[in-house]
């Protein structure tokens, strides 16, 4: 069986959690406490740069989020998440790559501030708008359709980008001007395995409070 190593408020291993949940693979969850238990030796030898997620099969193990996610899309065809027309699944590719290489970076400033770090306006100027840039092109390339290259079921683009932009609100950035990924995001959230893989608000304001002690004896 597989084994996934976790942590629930990681972004990139909720990503591996809900493709595994949605291709209804069998797999047994490891969740680590990410307060040390990535330096321990026994996960320091199958993750060497100590991050989650990392997804073990017998003895090869797999880090990065997109080659953990291809991995399963390869192994597990039975219920894809890619699709097979070419024009879709360079859009499915688009959504991942501009979530990895643009919107998650320029959320770093809204991400810092809301765990009480020192707000610049500057940078969070010039985040907004790189965000805006972002959720414009995302609009666009949704369109009508329900998922993102797909007419009728979930794919891959969903699920990397969607726990990013479902979390958006939260750090203060509105989803009033696009209201085809407001009803997308409402899709997705109504699906059992964003439902199953959403940390409790408990774990949320815990991990905040914490965050927020570190900030502050960085300032001091």
């Amino acid at each position: 069986m597989l084994k996934f190593y976790s942590n629930p408020l990681s972004t990139n291993a909720r990503r591996v959690w809900i493709a595994l949940l949605e291709k209804e693979i069998e797999f047994e969850l490891v969740s680590l406490k990410l307060n040390g238990d990535q330096f321990q030796p026994d996960f320091w030898a199958i993750s060497p740069f100590h991050h989650v997620p990392v997804l073990a099969d017998g003895d090869f193990n797999i880090i990065e989020t997109l080659a953990i996610l291809d991995y399963l899309e390869a192994k597990y065809p039975a219920i894809p998440l890619l699709p097979q027309n070419a024009r879709d699944l360079a859009i499915v590719r688009m959504v991942q790559m501009v979530t990895v290489n643009e919107l998650t970076p320029a959320l770093s400033p809204f991400v810092r501030q809301s765990f009480g770090g020192a707000g610049e306006p500057e940078k969070l100027e010039k985040a907004g708008q790189q965000v805006a840039t972002v959720l414009s092109f995302f609009e666009e390339l949704l369109g009508d359709r329900p998922f993102f290259g797909s007419s009728s079921a979930i794919t891959l683009a969903d699920v990397v980008a969607g726990v990013s932009v479902i979390w958006l609100p939260e750090l203060g950035l509105s989803l009033d001007n696009y209201p085809k990924l407001q009803a997308w995001g409402d899709r997705l959230n109504s699906r059992p395995s964003w439902q199953q893989t959403q940390a409790s608000p408990e774990l949320v304001e815990a991990f905040k409070a914490q965050m927020k002690q570190l900030m502050k004896g960085q300032k001091s």
